[in-house]
């Protein structure tokens, strides 16, 4: 009976290995499939652990995958740095960029990935018009919440970056080029700084060597300063070369230039400018002051933009000594002083005409040489 018994007992033991087996099996695939499906869960469905309206996430350089993974989880970017982890080693030859980013709507850990590859960091787009001086820039990146409008102004007395160019620049003024900037959240002045001057040198090289002819007679530094005067004295890049010529007469004859913008920018240093010149602050004792020295000011007194660097290198060929406003934001340009002098009547007439109709100028006009 025994015997016969045997075999039996096999043949059950055989069958419950096999459901085990068979068991085991499907609870291996139940839990692959469970697995597989958290894992594309997290993946691919957008996420949002973070409030409105957003979060910035600042990725070190040298960070590892598990530590951006982690950064990134700890920030309510991505549902699990695990997974995170699992899709940065299944795309190892691509480098997640450091740098600080910016999220601001649920989004999938696919799309964060992409986002930190591809290096999309966080910038604030910084406008610098033509014309800004330093004290200009200074409020605009303070306004952007860059950097502190004092520590910007130190770092731009340091002549330093451009000392190559301009071994005689007493500050970085004139030097920082106009233009728009992309700027990451966590920068230095320094930082800005070397932007600027690095867009300067690529502009400054653009435009070639200087006619020797028109500016044989002045260094580098005085034909920035004199693009700074020009680009302050007119708004339209077509009259730029002529107020350029006017300056360059005026230079030759020993005549003073009696720019109001070099006043303005005197003032500004001094931190005594109030919005508008009166006929007491063109007696202002300084050597910006082209009304009371000779010459070019010692540097210049704002950023020109591309034409106005150019209209200095390459004044216009002009008889004319003198110009006034127009109202129309240009002017007239006159050889004698007669004839200034008329042109300054008309300009006065064409004001008290915007007056009465409503469209004068806001504050009071500028003398014009």
């Amino acid at each position: 009976m025994a015997g016969r018994l045997a075999p039996a007992a096999r043949a059950y033991a055989q069958k419950s290995d096999m459901r085990r087996a068979i068991l085991i099996a499907l609870l291996v695939l139940l839990a692959m499939g469970a697995a597989a499906g958290w894992l594309a869960y997290s993946l691919y469905q957008p996420y949002q652990g973070f409030q409105s309206p957003g979060v910035f996430a600042d990725i070190p350089k040298g960070a590892s995958a598990r530590s951006i993974a982690r950064i990134l989880e700890s920030q309510g970017v991505i549902r699990s740095q695990w997974a995170f982890a699992l899709l940065c080693r299944a795309h190892a030859r691509r480098k997640l960029e450091a740098g600080e980013y910016f999220f601001d709507r649920p989004a999938t850990a696919i799309e964060v990935f992409e986002t930190l590859a591809a290096g999309r960091i966080f910038e604030i787009s910084v406008t610098v018009p033509e014309g800004f001086n330093t004290f200009q820039i200074a409020d605009l990146l303070e306004g952007k919440g860059l950097v502190a409008h004092d520590a910007f102004l130190d770092a731009a007395r340091d002549a330093a970056a451009v000392r190559d160019l301009a071994p005689h620049a007493q500050s970085l003024e004139g030097f920082l080029f106009p233009a728009t900037y992309q700027f990451p959240r966590q920068i230095t002045p320094q930082d800005v700084i070397a932007a600027m001057t690095s867009h300067f040198r690529s502009e400054w090289t653009s435009l070639g060597s200087p006619d020797p002819s028109a500016a044989a007679k002045l260094t580098m530094e005085q034909i920035i300063t004199l693009a700074s005067m020009v680009e302050s004295e007119t708004p339209k890049p077509e009259e730029r070369p002529i107020v350029a010529g006017v300056f360059m007469n005026r230079l030759r004859r020993g005549m003073p230039l009696e720019s109001d913008p070099t006043v303005v920018y005197a003032l500004e240093q001094a931190g005594k400018y109030k919005g508008s010149l009166t006929f007491a602050d063109l007696r202002f004792d300084s050597p910006y002051n082209t009304y009371s020295h000779k010459g070019l000011p010692p540097g210049p007194i704002a950023n020109p933009g591309e034409a106005s660097l150019r209209a200095a290198r390459e004044p216009a060929a002009v008889n004319y000594l003198y110009f006034v406003a127009d109202t129309e934001g240009g002017h007239f340009f006159s050889k004698t002083l007669a004839e200034h002098n008329r042109n300054v009547a008309k300009y006065h007439r064409l004001l008290k005409e915007k007056s009465r109709k409503g469209s004068a100028p806001p504050g009071l006009a500028q003398r014009k040489p």
